[in-house]
Parts: structure tokens; sequence; C-alpha cells
């Protein structure tokens, strides 16, 4: 399982049609890098943090912000079965953020996502302003024309 495959169903978990969700998520909000950025029908902001490897929650504990913004509602870490039942794994994650376990049903490539944790509320949080809304669109629309070109350059190659 890789960070794309988790990243398809934490969105599908969430509801593509709901929310608005982007992924590597940085700019336009004033952020630091959220792997997905999910945007709620009330405008809070949920940050899920994708980690595949033990090595990866590791890491993510020397970053600087830990996660703490006054934009962000909800923190999730999202994380592969396999992972979420190794020793010590569920320390690496702060005791604030919720956990998704995401598993493969090896069905029609049918994924299950699993709360195991729920996220605690950031209550200094504040709704996204119309103006980030509009931001966080463009960002997510500007995402869409990146991978349109980088499908029109493998078709090419396959050619």
């Amino acid at each position: 399982m890789n960070s794309e495959d988790i990243e398809v169903a934490v969105a599908d978990h969430f509801g593509i049609r709901n929310c608005l969700i982007v992924p590597n998520a940085s700019w336009g909000v004033g952020l630091h890098e959220c792997d997905l950025l999910v945007v709620s029908s009330s405008g809070y902001l949920n940050e899920i943090e994708i980690k595949v490897t033990k090595a990866d929650l590791k890491a993510d504990q020397k970053k600087g912000h830990q996660h703490r913004s006054d934009k962000i509602k909800y923190l999730w870490f999202a994380i592969p079965s396999s992972l979420y039942y190794g020793e010590g794994v569920v320390d690496l994650i702060p005791a604030h953020a919720g956990i998704l376990v995401v598993t493969h049903e090896g069905v029609y490539d049918s994924w299950r996502v699993d709360v195991k944790r729920e996220a605690t509320a950031n209550k200094a949080a504040t709704p996204a302003t119309p103006a980030e809304h509009y931001d966080i669109a463009r960002l997510g629309a500007l995402r869409i024309w990146g991978l349109k070109k980088r499908l029109r350059k493998v078709r090419e190659a396959m050619c």
C-alpha cells in the first residue's frame, strides 16, 4: 500500500462529493503542508497526514509546527493497517490526532477506512473564509491540470 492508495481511500471516506479535498496543500491559507486538506461543509479544515512507515512517523515528530494551527479544527493520521498493529506505532501519533486505518479489501480493488481514534477538536479553530475557500479550490484545480499533463506524457510514451 502506498500513500496514493491511502490518499484516495481517505478522500472517499470524507466524501469527495460533500467536502472540498485538496492534496499537498501548503499555500493559500497560511498553513504548513498538509498531505490532504479537507474543508467540511461547515467550513472547518481537517488536516490528514499520511504515513506508510514507522520511519515516516518518527520523522514527522521533528517538524517544528507539530501540526498546530488555528486554521485546523481536526488533525488525522492515516496509516495502513499493517503499520497500525506494529509495536509502538500509536505512541508516535500526537494524542490530539485522530487515527484512520486503511485496509485493502482485495475485492474489486476496494479499500476500507476505520476510525481507530477520534480527533480532538481544536477549539481555537475558526472556519475558513470565503476567500480561503476560493484559494483552496484554486489550488485543487491547479493540481488537476498538472495531473492531466503528466497523464498525457505517459500516454504519449506508451504509443
